[in-house]
């Protein structure tokens, strides 16, 4: 196992988990103590966890009590017009007979009630998600396994992404934290940035559901280039210090 792919596992045991062992680490990983070891070194040198007598856990800075009030349910129930904008636009993008990749994001949620008519294949690791189409007659739910984001209500870790490496979409849609003017699409969830390259990967077209708020918004860690979707559904057209996209870019921008 790659020595960064390793280190991202070990990142999400901790962050689901809260705090783990060095052993318990080590058989997950299938690797000696000592190389678990000189991983948590380097993740707590890069701030992403605390060490610990015998192990990681989260770093405090971390632990909000806040962090429950941004739960997937409170974040949904206070979606914006604009968000419900991009979400109608997204699914007029779906077609009878397609094999639709949803991400965990509000945005792409909200794209629900308006494909609960067509007859279509979901694959999806949003537990909201798969309540929001479960009933739907004609929907065909793929559900993701792995370690529960429960928080969010998402599946995430290296089971998700295995599942949704056995898999083939005609069509993603994903969301992101934030995307810079040098087109970096980014998050800042460690265990979720696999999830959505892999989603890019499986899919024959994708696309990134951004709000004008996103325009630079948040986020570390690069999920992909702009360049990389086939387009993006927005509230407003970025302007030219927002988004700086070539002449030739052939990258498809829609708004309500």
């Amino acid at each position: 196992m790659l020595t960064e792919i390793r280190q991202q596992h070990a990142l999400e045991l901790v962050r689901a988990k809260g705090s783990v062992s060095v052993p318990v680490l080590a058989d997950s990983l299938d690797v000696s103590e000592a190389t678990v070891r000189r991983d948590l070194d380097v993740l707590a040198g890069q701030g992403l966890v605390d060490r610990i007598r015998g192990g990681a856990c989260t770093p405090r800075a971390q632990i909000r009590p806040e962090a429950d009030a941004h739960s997937f349910r409170i974040v949904a129930a206070q979606s914006s017009e604009e968000k419900r904008r991009i979400a109608r636009v997204a699914a007029s993008l779906v077609s009878d007979g397609d094999v639709v990749a949803l991400d965990i994001g509000t945005t792409v949620f909200a794209m629900c009630e308006h494909l609960r008519h067509l007859n279509i294949t979901v694959v999806t690791a949003s537990l909201a998600v798969v309540r929001a189409l479960s009933d739907a007659p004609t929907i065909d739910l793929v559900v993701m396994g792995g370690m529960l984001r429960s928080n969010y209500e998402s599946m995430v870790g290296v089971l998700t992404e295995s599942c949704l490496r056995q898999v083939r979409a005609d069509v993603a849609f994903l969301g992101a934290a934030g995307v810079r003017a040098d087109c970096s699409v980014l998050d800042s969830t460690p265990s979720e940035v696999p999830i959505k390259r892999a989603m890019l990967d499986i899919s024959t077209r994708s696309w990134l559901l951004a709000d004008h708020d996103k325009f630079p918004g948040s986020g570390f860690l690069e999920i992909a280039p702009l360049t990389d979707f086939t387009g993006l559904v927005t509230d407003q057209r970025p302007g030219a210090h927002q988004l700086s996209l070539s002449p030739d870019s052939t990258l498809e921008v829609l708004t309500p």
